[in-house]
């Protein structure tokens, strides 16, 4: 019995989400079903978190335990040959058999995606949120500071958590504008459900002059979820990369 981890990139347009449900296509569905032809018995992975229908990954991880034969640095190959094409497996390596992706990891970074401008593009419409009105790029950036630090965020949550624990740590928020694109990157020890696509909703507001950056700390610390902006579409947001 070996301990694999795998690197896992996907494009979530036609997926319901990460995780397996009774019906609806699924990441975790298309790689164990690809790692049953391989190992020729059923596998069940263990996802770093799940991704909501749409939503996008560059770096999830996932791990299983197997009998599995086939040399780590063969795992990729073996299975992209297998894997439809809106999933990739970057990388496999042998762990320790205690590993569990999710809960051995430490944090994870998240990208927003936004497409600002007056016309709309059919290329982005699955990859970016579409805002056709001016961001202020300075506000964006002043307000994501205010979300640094260790903050109660429960009113960045969308109904639907079942967390008992809201407080989480960011790490980094940083808000970069090339060409028309803008992307939020953030850093942090854990998410709630949906606050990173609230988080980038209500930098959207800032944008565009109905927050002021510096309520942000007031937003935070009421803990009311209508006091934030709109949840932002799933389409724009990737699961950057996940941190042990």
């Amino acid at each position: 019995m070996r301990s694999i981890k795998l690197l896992i990139e996907y494009d979530g347009t036609h997926f319901c989400g990460w995780q397996r449900q009774v019906e609806g296509r699924t990441v975790q569905e298309e790689i164990e079903k690809a790692l049953e032809k391989v190992i020729k018995e059923p596998v069940k992975i263990h996802g770093a978190g799940r991704t909501d229908a749409g939503v996008h990954a560059l770096g999830q991880t996932a791990s299983f335990h197997a009998n599995i034969t086939v040399p780590v640095d063969k795992i990729p190959i073996a299975l992209n040959s297998i894997l439809p094409e809106d999933i990739s497996i970057l990388g496999a390596s042998e762990v320790d058999e205690s590993f569990h992706a999710r809960y051995a990891a430490k944090g994870k970074k998240y990208i927003y995606q936004i497409y600002n401008s007056p016309l709309r593009s059919p290329l982005l419409r699955n990859y970016a949120y579409f805002v056709p009105q001016p961001l202020d790029i300075g506000k964006m950036q002043e307000a994501g500071q205010y979300f640094l630090g260790t903050h109660d965020f429960k009113g960045f949550m969308a109904s639907g958590g079942s967390v008992q624990d809201s407080i989480r740590t960011l790490y980094k928020l940083d808000v970069y504008f090339h060409e028309k694109i803008i992307k939020i990157e953030v850093e942090g020890n854990g998410f709630l459900y949906n606050m990173v696509r609230i988080i980038a909703g209500t930098l959207v507001e800032v944008g565009k002059g109905k927050i002021d950056p510096k309520d942000i700390k007031q937003i935070i610390a009421s803990g009311i979820r209508d006091l934030a902006g709109p949840t932002a579409p799933a389409q724009g947001l990737y699961l950057g990369e996940v941190i042990y």
